[in-house]
Parts: C-alpha cells; sequence; structure tokens
C-alpha cells in the first residue's frame, strides 16, 4: 500500500489522517497480515470492534432525534436496517472500498476483495480509526455522510422481501415467485443470478454470493419499479 493509494482514500472519505497507520491498519485483512506476518493485532479487527460500537451509538442518536414518535421496537429495526452487512457493504461500493482493502493471495484468488462480509468490516474499521485519529465528532461527520443517507432507499432494501411480499399480496393481489436462473462460478465462490416473476412478467432480477441475497436484490429492485408505478408508498 504506497501513499499515493492512501491519499485516493482520504480524498473519497474526506477525511485527512494524522497517523496514516491506523488508516492502513483499517484496511488490512487477517490473511494479509498472516501472510506478512504482522501482529495479530495489525489487522483491522479491533478497529472494526471499536468502529462498530461507534456507529451504533451515532445511529442510535441519529434516529431518537429524527423520529421522536417511534417506538423503541421501530427504532431497533431501522438501526438494523442501517447498519447491517449488505447496507454497509453498498456503501463501501459506493467509496469502491474494495481495490483499497489489503488481501492475502489465497482470499484475494476466491473474491475476497468483492465480498460483502469483508468490505462491510473494513466500513466499520474506518470508522474506529477515524474515531481514534480524530475522535468522535470526526467518526460522527463520516457516519452521517456515508452510512446515515439515503435512508429511505437503505431501509425498502433492507425490507425489500417482506416489504414486496406485503405489495404483491395484499395491495395488488397477485402471485409471485423468485427464480434462480443461474450460477457463476467455482463452489467455493459461486455468485447466482435470480429473477422475481409474477405470471409472465419478470418484476426485477439480482445478483448475489447466496439465493438469499440474490432474492433480496431482486425484490429491491421490483420495488424501485412498484415504486415509481406508485405501488410503494414512501414511509419515512
Amino acid at each position: 500500500m504506497n501513499t499515493l493509494d492512501l491519499n485516493g482514500l482520504e480524498e473519497a472519505i474526506g477525511y485527512k489522517f494524522k497517523d496514516k497507520g491506523l488508516l492502513k491498519q483499517a484496511l488490512t485483512h487477517s490473511s494479509y497480515a498472516n501472510e506478512q506476518k504482522i501482529n495479530k493485532s495489525g489487522d483491522y479487527e479491533r478497529l472494526e470492534f471499536l468502529g462498530d460500537a461507534v456507529l451504533e451509538v451515532v445511529s442510535s442518536e441519529f434516529l431518537f432525534h429524527k423520529y421522536p414518535d417511534l417506538p423503541e421496537g421501530r427504532l431497533t429495526k431501522l438501526r438494523a436496517s442501517m447498519v447491517c452487512e449488505p447496507s454497509l457493504a453498498i456503501c463501501a461500493r459506493d467509496l469502491d472500498l474494495g481495490k483499497y482493502i489489503l488481501l492475502g493471495k489465497g482470499e484475494e484468488s476466491t473474491g475476497g476483495r468483492g465480498r460483502e462480509s469483508i468490505t462491510s468490516d473494513v466500513m466499520e474499521a474506518i470508522i474506529g480509526a477515524i474515531f481514534l485519529d480524530g475522535g468522535m465528532e470526526k467518526a460522527k461527520e463520516h457516519i452521517n455522510r456515508f452510512i446515515l443517507s439515503d435512508l429511505e432507499n437503505k431501509v425498502l432494501f433492507y425490507d425489500s422481501k417482506s416489504t414486496l411480499q406485503e405489495v404483491m399480496q395484499g395491495e395488488l393481489k397477485k402471485e409471485f415467485e423468485y427464480v434462480l436462473i443461474g450460477e457463476i462460478g467455482p463452489e467455493h465462490d459461486k455468485e447466482f443470478e435470480v429473477r422475481v416473476m409474477s405470471g409472465k412478467s419478470e418484476l426485477g432480477r439480482g445478483k448475489g454470493r447466496t439465493k438469499k441475497a440474490a432474492e433480496q436484490q431482486a425484490a429491491y429492485e421490483a420495488l424501485l419499479k412498484l415504486r415509481d408505478q406508485g405501488y410503494v408508498s414512501k414511509k419515512y
């Protein structure tokens, strides 16, 4: 990892680290640390632990003030939609974070750079690194800018399968099903492609590392179309 790469990521996230080592650690996967014989504390896992806690506090405060009339149960569900692995992975893609991660050769060869479980962990590790380097306010600014934005679509994505079922079977009175249309890649690193069908009409299509993830993406694409047609209202 060279300075130019770090500078590029700093420009993308809008934060300059005083301690560049913290940013590099936030990008270091355990597979790379093992290959390079770096001390175990040199990978991102401890920073991820810290970043997860900071993210929970900031997102909880945000929701507490934004929705003063919502009960605890609904607030908890909303928070989960914003900080779940798929949502954080979407944020990571927006930053093109995958290209900066330091991976071991084995993890690299099996598609780790695009794996949601890794990119979402790195998002949290970067939060932890910013917190240590610049304090809570800087971490909060980062979270507000990259994670707590576009809330409506993130909630829609998180609830996509259940929301689609409500709309199709409730409002539209139509049956639908998920159809697996393809599997790409070796057994240990497959990508599934699914479409959601109502009769002969394709409502949406999605890809994912699991069938469930592909179905979630397909349901989300279907909901975006149905929202454009006025069948899915804005909840928040």
